[in-house]
């Protein structure tokens, strides 16, 4: 669905009439706020398929830290491959990559681990290496990257619009009270329970990321 389209269904729902662009009342702008809020929370909930990317990453001799670029800062990683050795590598803390910089022989070797540290000015994510790469390795960064927010008319939303239109209706009759008998509370179950089906969609094709395993 469409930016202007899920605007309208909310609408619809709360008994408004419906606009011809998003920002054609200050009720309709509204609206749009408590959809794009909204759809940072669903966003957050799973990792979508629709939003699911591979960024890739190119080392160089001698250098340890790298931009990881289109990356922005609210993704979520999978995992990270090293497809020149093929072999994944595994996520340290900031503490821990520190540790090793200041008290392990540095001399450099095929990078096996990473860790997040700090944004460029454009506000993609910059990553770690150790240990520090010894050449050019590939290395490939499966992530789930939010989309940006919705603007325009015909944006249009990557991930299922029923919990974006039924959690922008709670926020929406929570603003302005009870809402034709509907309170607030039953209409944010209903968000959860919508935001819930599309989830259980989801995990039957990645049923894998489903099981906990003990270590």
């Amino acid at each position: 669905m469409t930016y202007l389209q899920i605007i309208n269904a909310v609408m619809r729902r709360l008994r408004e009439t419906e606009v011809t662009d998003v920002n054609s009342t200050d009720y309709s702008k509204l609206i749009g706020e408590y959809v794009n809020s909204v759809k940072k929370e669903v966003e957050a909930a799973w990792n979508w398929n629709a939003l699911r990317t591979t960024l890739t990453l190119n080392t160089t001799t001698g250098i340890f830290n790298y931009t990881l670029l289109g990356s922005g800062s609210r993704f979520r990683v999978s995992d990270v491959v090293n497809d020149t050795s093929n072999y994944m590598l595994q996520q340290k803390s900031a503490l821990w990559m520190n540790q090793r910089f200041l008290t392990v022989d540095t001399q450099l070797s095929t990078p096996s681990f990473y860790s997040f540290n700090g944004v460029d000015t454009n506000l993609d994510s910059k990553v770690d290496l150790y240990p520090i790469p010894d050449g050019v390795y590939v290395l490939r960064f499966n992530v789930t990257i939010p989309q940006d927010d919705l603007i325009e008319n015909t944006d249009t939303l990557q991930i299922p619009s029923e919990p974006i239109i039924q959690g922008a209706l709670a926020r929406a009759i929570s603003e302005r009270g009870e809402d034709g008998g509907r309170l607030s509370n039953d209409q944010y179950l209903l968000y959860r329970s919508a935001m819930s089906d599309e989830i259980a969609i989801e995990a039957g094709r990645f049923s894998d990321e489903t099981v906990w395993y003990s270590v």
